[in-house]
């Protein structure tokens, strides 16, 4: 086990019985209340000192109400020290008074807009989208980058070069197709992202990509090499998707088979994964 403080750049908390999330209808074995008592029990023995909340794809009318509940949590768990909240983007810039309302909260750090689950491929190109994207700088937020597929990826970079004042966290490392082991066209992709300096990672989702419940390490290292050959250990931070995570493999797993992959790296670059590179994007 690590002997560093880390900062978990992908925590999600829930509760069905006060907010609405429709995909956890298609998802029973999360379709629960998880809570921080619950993540304090999954990462039990790991030396988590910071997390930063990503939004649950909570329904859409109650987004506010999301960012709300997890101030609230934040009360519970002081070590809830960032929230990435949701906000209607494709508005363009009549977006702006409510992004204006949302960064008055001072946990709030960033936007997740999710692009994977548009039927569109090419959503996040829509003129208005960008002009959502390109406000963030105005209120120190950054966007955070959720996609699936390979047309995704393209129409993504395309975003991020349309919008270079905006700093981007890739979630999920793109979401490739480990189980397939298929790395291209996903590793040119990275590549190619990764030379945009505005652009960070998160080496996190791995297992739910893999074949849930078989996987192996191996099956992952060939995609965390390239990501941090590409990104180097300054733009890549460690995230534990939870409890997401646990459709695929239990917290404490994720966090091992990551933690040997690297343990080569050096104290200073496994500083960097597991907590600076985290603490200095997200302000922390």
């Amino acid at each position: 086990m690590l002997n560093l403080p880390v900062i978990d750049t992908h925590l999600h908390l829930w509760d069905p019985r006060q907010l609405r999330y429709p995909w956890l209808d298609e998802a029973p074995a999360i379709n629960k209340p998880h809570l921080p008592a619950d993540y304090r029990a999954a990462t039990a023995g790991i030396p988590i000192a910071k997390m930063i909340f990503v939004q649950c794809e909570v329904d859409v009318a109650q987004y506010r109400k999301e960012v709300a509940w997890v101030t609230k949590q934040a009360t519970l768990d002081d070590r809830i020290k960032g929230i990435i909240a949701w906000a209607p983007l494709e508005n363009g810039d009549a977006v702006h008074d409510e992004l204006a309302n949302l960064a008055r909260n001072p946990l709030l750090r960033g936007i997740r807009r999710i692009i994977q689950f548009e039927a569109d491929p090419a959503f996040c190109l829509r003129p208005d989208f960008v002009r959502g994207v390109r406000l963030l700088p105005e209120f120190n937020l950054h966007f955070e980058i959720c996609i699936k597929g390979d047309e995704q990826f393209r129409n993504a970079l395309a975003l991020v070069r349309q919008c270079p004042q905006v700093r981007f966290m890739l979630d999920h490392i793109g979401k490739p197709f480990i189980k397939e082991e298929v790395l291209e066209p996903w590793a040119t992709y990275i590549r190619e992202l990764a030379a945009m300096p505005n652009t960070w990672c998160k080496l996190s989702g791995l297992a739910n990509e893999a074949q849930w419940h078989t996987w192996q390490p191996d099956d992952c290292r060939p995609y965390v090499e390239h990501v941090l050959d590409s990104f180097g250990f300054d733009r890549v931070a460690f995230g534990g998707d939870w409890p997401v995570c646990t459709l695929a493999t239990t917290y404490n797993r994720w966090f091992t088979v990551l933690a040997d992959s690297v343990k080569g790296a050096g104290e200073k670059n496994l500083k960097k994964l597991f907590h600076d590179t985290a603490a200095t994007f997200y302000c922390i």
